[in-house]
């Protein structure tokens, strides 16, 4: 099979706005307010990531404004206080930032954001350096995929590695993302197999299947 799902490189977005360690409070809160993002990279002079200032982050401030937190409050909390005293993006940011490549699958992607409960990651190249962000929303881009598209790469990356004909005679038809494979197939072992790879197919929602095995009893 030589399918090849999307990468990072092809959802994420470019020209990102960032902040350098030493920009202020204020400037982070009007970037993000500006550029309408939950979260910035923090860049060194040579476009490392070094960390992310998030909206987060900077209400910190806010939340100990006027509050006198108990001891346990302050063990408990303790970089949460210091983030709340702190007025840099060197200061406030989380680091080291977590980071993803460009050539890292949406599905690699998506997993290191759910397991660490973020909206959005830098994308790095092999220094280090800033290529873009990939957010949520871009990871649901591939969801937009025709439905021809996907039936067409399901037909010739499943059906035709799996259900080869003549044995075979297997429809590929796709609605809104759903999959329906229906006809006659010779083992029908492989379904749990073809399940499995046209759901890895980017854009698919779900499949369906309507396939039964020939009848080969005789008269």
């Amino acid at each position: 099979m030589t399918g090849s799902p999307h990468v990072v490189r092809d959802v994420m977005t470019r020209g990102v706005a960032v902040v350098d360690r030493d920009a202020v409070f204020k400037d982070i809160v009007r970037t993000l307010q500006e550029r309408r993002v939950s979260a910035l990279p923090v860049v060194d002079g040579r476009g490392r990531v070094l960390g992310v200032v998030s909206e987060a982050d900077l209400l910190h401030k806010e939340e100990f404004r006027d509050s006198d937190p108990d001891r346990y409050t302050q063990l408990r909390r303790l970089s949460d206080l210091v983030k709340a005293g702190s007025a840099t993006a060197g200061e406030l940011m989380t680091r080291p930032a977590l980071t993803v490549t460009a050539d890292a699958t949406l599905a690699q992607a998506a997993r290191t954001m759910a397991r660490a409960r973020v909206k959005r990651l830098p994308v790095v190249d092999a220094d280090g350096c800033l290529e873009g962000v990939v957010s949520r929303a871009d990871l649901l881009k591939v969801f937009l995929r025709d439905d021809e598209e996907i039936a067409e790469e399901v037909r010739r990356e499943v059906v035709a590695y799996l259900f080869p004909l003549p044995a075979s005679a297997v429809r590929v038809d796709v609605l809104d993302g759903v999959v329906l494979l229906a006809g006659r197939i010779r083992d029908k072992s492989l379904v749990p197999v073809a399940a499995r790879l046209v759901r890895a197919v980017e854009g698919v929602v779900d499949v369906v299947f309507e396939l039964d095995e020939p009848d080969t009893t005789t008269v």
